[in-house]
């Protein structure tokens, strides 16, 4: 089991009240699998990857990738899994304004302690691999919505994690674009990868080899 997550809650604390994201959530994903978590806004999503990905601590409940909890780690050594362990793709992409294409791919290399000398090679492999080379020194700006998100997935694949943890990509894609970003996410679960993304979109269903319907932060479906 690559990741398993058990029983996992969290609440915001605000003035105007409590609000509970999630709720006893518990979801296994092993690797080769590609799982869709759907939802509306403001069901617990995006607080579901964070809590995940080793953004956020769940106020209970555990999560184990590979058996280990990354919130047992220092912050120093927690930020060094995730740097070797875990891509990340957000629906607004997050790309550094003034780094060309070959050069935001690079920047998750600078995550981790050490890194190979091919590691530029393997970027401008990527690059290749997503239809990239005609505008890989551009900046983002003079890209379309489509190749940015295609670049922030090649940044995401750089230090060859296990695990992809996707919110929201297709957000801001019109049908084709999101089939792409869809078809690579499959070919990497098909590769062996692991992909949990959330999305309200209907798109990702026929991509997913399981689909989870998330609603006021508990799990309300749990089928394939």
């Amino acid at each position: 089991m690559l990741l398993h997550i058990d029983k996992v809650s969290k609440t915001y604390r605000r003035k105007s009240g409590d609000v509970c994201a999630l709720q006893d959530v518990s979801l296994d994903l092993d690797a080769g699998e590609f799982v869709a978590v759907r939802g509306p806004s403001g069901c617990g999503k995006s607080t579901l990857l964070m809590t995940t990905g080793g953004l956020l601590g769940p106020d209970s409940g555990q999560i184990l990738f590979n058996g280990k909890n990354p919130y047992e780690l220092s912050p120093h050594a927690r930020a060094e899994f995730r740097g070797r362990s875990i891509g990340f793709v957000f629906q607004q992409f997050h790309l550094v304004p003034y780094l060309d294409v070959l050069d935001n791919v690079l920047a998750p290399s600078l995550a981790v302690a050490s890194t190979s000398n091919g590691v530029r090679d393997r970027a401008h492999d990527l690059v290749k691999h997503f239809g990239l080379m005609k505008r890989s020194h551009h900046v983002p700006a003079e890209l379309s919505s489509g190749e940015r998100q295609r670049t922030a997935l090649a940044r995401a694949l750089l230090n060859e994690p296990q695990l992809l943890l996707a919110d929201e990509p297709t957000g801001n894609l019109d049908g084709k674009s999101a089939d792409t970003v869809l078809s690579h996410l499959q070919e990497f679960a098909e590769n062996g990868g692991a992909v949990l993304l959330v999305t309200h979109d209907e798109r990702a269903v026929p991509f997913a080899d399981r689909v989870i319907h998330l609603c006021e932060g508990r799990i309300e479906s749990n089928g394939s």
